[in-house]
């Protein structure tokens, strides 16, 4: 008599279901996204002015928050911090007078430094920032771009022989700023505006900061000193410009490197 083998039944998978299967790619593409957000990159854009010529309203950044190093998700304290900003460099921060906004200057003036500002002329522990007087020959064809013509040493401007236009450029003096660390970018001041002299000295943990707009721009001038912890990021590049008032895209500027 033949012994009957009994056959062991396999458990039968289910398939998940087509909401359960969207819930779930919907739920990994969110903690990708936050993961991102608050450790990599975030997006900000630019409402003001007052770093006009390098960037204008409309324009839409990605802020490298890795540069620094890594904070705890909507905090002010850090896991593990790999360096401070440096002079010259484009920051986003905590508005210091407002926690609920962020703003991006220029760093100036870095933890114990001495600044001296005069009219329009700045000295960084007694050493002036070297300027090259710019001076615009007028609108390009496509009516985007001021036409700079070009001073002696003009090969340390790379690429960017053109500014931004902007309404009531006529108004603005426009220099090649270097900083003492080598940093180089373009700075424009109003023709019809001089500061009194003031001096500071940067406390410890502390930034000084200014926009490249410098008669136009709220700033360590107004308001003070910007708290390291308060640094979220460094200015990456543009993945998108707006024009307002022109309703259109400004494609020319789409992927343009903030320096």
């Amino acid at each position: 008599m033949e012994n009957a083998v009994e056959e062991q039944q396999q458990p039968i998978k289910k398939k998940k279901s087509v909401v359960r299967e969207y819930a779930e790619a919907l739920g990994t593409a969110i903690l990708i996204a936050f993961f991102l957000r608050a450790f990599v990159i975030e997006a900000f854009k630019i409402p003001s002015g007052s770093m006009i010529p390098n960037l204008l309203i409309g324009d839409h950044l990605f802020v490298n928050k890795f540069t620094y190093g890594i904070r705890f998700p909507f905090s002010h304290k850090w896991i593990y911090r790999f360096r401070n900003p440096e002079r010259g460099e484009s920051i986003i921060f905590i508005f210091p007078e407002d926690p609920s906004k962020d703003f991006i200057k220029r760093v100036i003036g870095l933890p114990g430094d001495r600044l001296l500002i005069s009219g329009d002329e700045i000295w960084v522990n007694n050493e002036r920032l070297q300027r090259t007087p710019l001076k615009i020959q007028g609108l390009d064809k496509s009516h985007q771009y001021l036409n700079i013509i070009r001073p002696a040493n003009a090969h340390e401007l790379g690429r960017r022989y053109q500014v931004p236009y902007f309404p009531g450029w006529k108004d603005y003096n426009y220099y090649y700023e270097s900083n003492n660390d080598g940093k180089k970018h373009i700075v424009q001041y109003d023709n019809f505006i001089n500061y009194e002299e003031q001096e500071w000295t940067v406390p410890d943990d502390m930034l000084f900061v200014m926009g490249d707009n410098r008669d136009n721009s709220s700033d360590s001038r107004e308001w003070g000193f910007v708290p390291t912890n308060y640094v979220k990021g460094q200015a990456m590049f543009i993945w998108l410009s707006i024009d307002y008032h022109q309703k259109s895209i400004r494609w020319n500027r789409i992927g343009q490197w903030i320096n």
